[in-house]
């Protein structure tokens, strides 16, 4: 919300004050849990709801008057342009590029930060890179699922993946093919019974969710063995 708030004040096209903006708040975060004691999620706590009070103060002093909240808010797909999809595509090929090359640090940073430091990997690197493609990939979806529930899509693909997942690499491309299901099955329902496309997407991943819980419990007993 900080970062539509600042666009709406400044000009400042949506997608690129939001980037911006949350790549600032990925390197206050990093700032911030380099020698404190606080726990990643209160640091967590502490930016967000900060960002989302600054952002309603800023609003609040330049309002505009024909401000499309819905759209913001819960995704608008009608407001996706040819540059968006194009963004979205070449954003796309860089993350999965970068992700690759790194995948292996990534997932032991994961697991032990010390032994990745230990086994000389840049920690605050692989972090720092993590984030600021977290931050552009937000950047590009909050037009479709928008602000309130990128978040959810965010969880909902990884927690339902993890449920059938037997390591990472595959927990990654399940969350992957589910949040694509996600966001085709969500889109075509809202364009059936003309529903907010975001509420619409989120949805349909927790019935995903929700599906995958009930039959991954028959399938751990049939993987275990007696």
């Amino acid at each position: 919300l900080l970062g539509v708030a600042l666009s709406l004040s400044t000009q400042l096209p949506t997608g690129v004050a939001v980037a911006l903006t949350s790549a600032a708040l990925a390197l206050m975060m990093l700032r911030l849990r380099q020698g404190n004691q606080l726990a990643d999620d209160t640091v967590l706590g502490i930016l967000s709801h900060g960002a989302l009070a600054l952002g309603l103060l800023i609003l609040a002093l330049f309002e505009p008057v024909t401000m499309n909240w819905m759209g913001y808010l819960f995704g608008d797909i009608l407001a996706i342009s040819w540059v968006d999809i194009g963004s979205a595509a070449l954003l796309a090929i860089v993350a999965l590029g970068l992700l690759s090359w790194h995948w292996q640090a990534l997932v032991l940073i994961a697991v032990d930060q010390e032994l990745a430091s230990v086994d000389g990997i840049s920690v605050v690197r692989m972090e720092l890179l993590f984030m600021l493609l977290l931050a552009m990939v937000i950047a590009l979806a909050i037009k479709i699922v928008g602000i309130l529930l990128i978040t959810a899509m965010l969880i909902i693909p990884a927690a339902t993946a993890r449920t059938f997942a037997r390591g990472p690499t595959q927990m990654a491309i399940l969350a992957s093919g589910i949040g694509i299901i996600s966001v085709w099955g969500g889109i075509g329902g809202a364009f059936q019974w003309d529903l907010p496309t975001g509420p619409a997407i989120v949805v349909t991943a927790l019935l995903l969710f929700l599906l995958a819980t009930l039959i991954g419990k028959p399938l751990a007993r049939i993987r275990v063995p007696n």
